[in-house]
């Protein structure tokens, strides 16, 4: 039986792309040329300043992924909440890519853990089943496509609630620099971004921050903004419905694509969609 061909690792390229941004910390930490195993992760886990852990308190590790019919407390999520481990298939990129945002936003992940968690386990107290598939849906949809949005300047956040696009890519793009930004969360998007194409989408979740944000530090925004989304995560009433995100056409963000150096790329109403009445 032939082994699984690894994927390709290159390290210097994560570290050179713009949208991988918030997970350069921890991939600086990673061999420059082999696709890192499990092993490796956990290395990362136990060398953190203090330990990775779930809303029900256990120490998080990967371990590899189980096969056939499991019984609920050994489903993914489940597992995970009861007993910190995150089943993790090697060579994988998605599953990797898990794994790094755990290390980079820890309690925001623990906090969808968690959401996911009570949701199953409250099923059946619930009357409307499309309530507590709606809760479910929305964790997913941030957990796989999330997009983190911090903002001070609100005339921005309305512009992209509205979909105003040229205007806030294009005629304000100057204020975005101290006035909004963008940080990839969903692991799902980030495996996109390894072969970015015209309609990559994230969806956003738009976090009010003072101005002062955006002149500190990489290493002080991004445990702000996990700190910041697992406190919305974990207010019950938030995260119920899809309509709580913002789709975000990543290549139109400045500076994250070449083309949208030009006015004429955000003429492409085929991505840069009209929001819908």
């Amino acid at each position: 039986m032939h082994g699984v061909t690894k994927p390709v690792w290159d390290a210097q390229r994560l570290l050179g792309e713009v949208m991988f941004a918030p997970l350069h910390p921890i991939i600086s930490r990673l061999s420059p040329t082999h696709f890192p195993d499990l092993l490796q992760c956990n290395t990362l886990l136990a060398t953190q300043c203090s330990p990775i852990t779930t809303q029900s308190g256990h120490v998080l590790s990967f371990v590899p992924q189980a096969h056939g019919k499991l019984a609920f407390e050994s489903q993914y999520e489940p597992r995970c909440y009861l007993s910190g481990e995150v089943q993790t298939r090697a060579n994988n990129w998605h599953d990797l890519l898990n794994a790094l945002v755990w290390l980079t936003f820890p309690k925001a992940k623990a906090a969808i853990n968690a959401r996911h968690y009570l949701a199953l386990t409250e099923a059946d107290n619930v009357a409307a089943n499309s309530q507590r598939g709606a809760v479910r849906d929305t964790n997913t949809l941030l957990d796989e496509s999330g997009v983190i949005v911090p903002y001070a300047d609100a005339a921005l956040a309305d512009k992209l609630r509205d979909f105003q696009w040229h205007s806030l890519f294009w005629q304000a793009r100057d204020r975005l620099q101290h006035g909004m930004d963008f940080y990839l969360f969903g692991h799902g998007l980030y495996e996109k971004v390894l072969n970015p194409y015209i309609g990559l989408t994230g969806q956003g979740l738009l976090v009010p921050v003072d101005p002062s944000f955006f002149n500190w530090p990489l290493a002080q925004r991004l445990p702000y903004l996990d700190q910041r989304v697992a406190e919305y995560l974990n207010a019950p009433e938030h995260c119920r419905d899809t309509r709580e995100l913002t789709p975000v056409p990543l290549l139109g963000v400045p500076g994250w694509s070449a083309e949208n150096s030009c006015e004429s790329y955000y003429d492409n109403k085929a991505y840069f969609r009209d929001k819908r009445v």
